[in-house]
């Protein structure tokens, strides 16, 4: 059991886990996460989106007020049934889990370089207009729709670390995984730590998951103290109209999706 300082108690945290497999590491990893922050005294919730048979899709069904003969434009309908109330039990019930919690983990094995089909399509339906994103709620990239919160993502890989490196064929993990850090967690408003990432996951001897374990504890109490990944906010002034960085604010020799990282004093 691991002891929380005092401002750790008694937070809330929901855990998204996406593998089909009951029996797999992803499985297990969200079970120790869940237990490991249970006996530090937090309050935790689960989404097991295979077990719950999550529909991935965003259709006509999630909209009980849509006629079936009216054309349907998700981001108007997501807009209306979000702020009416009239969304599908499922994703109002899941919208409901986020607004409880203080943090969220995605656990997940990365697929294709991505998340896979059903952990999207939680991301597709329940990340609505109106909730997560849009005019009626504060703007994206900064402390707005769903600031406050906490966010980790936590990701079996079967590649080995070296692939996912500066140099690696697979380009760093930091920018495989930039759409979900930075286009889902910060425009949402939510702090991302830096991601959790097991790898050369194929057959993992029971010696190194025990390894696994103990690193992942450790992010597990940082996850209100860490500091989260320092993405600019689109509100600082380091923004123009257009959205594009103003020249010059990025340290000497940045590019690409670093520049949209705040340089570190």
């Amino acid at each position: 059991m691991t002891d929380a300082t005092p401002q750790q108690r008694q937070k809330k945290i929901l855990v998204v886990s996406a593998h089909p497999e009951r029996r797999s590491l992803n499985a297990a990893l969200t079970d120790f996460a869940v237990g490991h922050l249970r006996a530090a005294g937090h309050e935790v919730k689960v989404s097991d989106l295979h077990a719950m048979k999550w529909k991935a899709a965003v259709d006509a069904d999630d909209f009980p007020d849509h006629a079936a003969d009216q054309r349907l434009d998700v981001l108007a309908a997501h807009e209306r049934a979000t702020l009416e109330g009239r969304l599908s039990p499922d994703i109002a019930a899941e919208q409901e889990k986020v607004r409880w919690s203080d943090a969220v983990i995605l656990q997940f094995p990365m697929w294709w370089f991505s998340v896979p089909a059903i952990l999207k399509g939680w991301i597709d339906r329940v990340f609505t207009n109106g909730f997560a994103h849009g005019p009626a709620v504060p703007p994206p990239y900064s402390e707005g729709a769903l600031g406050g919160r906490r966010a980790l993502l936590s990701t079996t890989i079967g590649a080995r670390e070296s692939a996912f490196s500066d140099r690696g064929i697979h380009g760093s993990l930091a920018e495989v995984l930039h759409p979900l850090q930075h286009g889902v967690f910060w425009f949402t408003g939510m702090a991302p730590l830096d991601p959790f990432a097991v790898y050369s996951t194929i057959d993992l001897p029971q010696e190194r998951f025990a390894a696994v374990k103990r690193e992942y504890g450790r992010r597990l109490d940082g996850l209100f103290t860490d500091e989260p990944v320092p993405f600019r906010s689109l509100v600082s002034g380091d923004y123009d109209r257009d959205m594009r960085l103003r020249p010059g604010v990025e340290a000497p020799g940045t590019s690409g999706l670093e520049m949209h990282i705040h340089p570190q004093e």
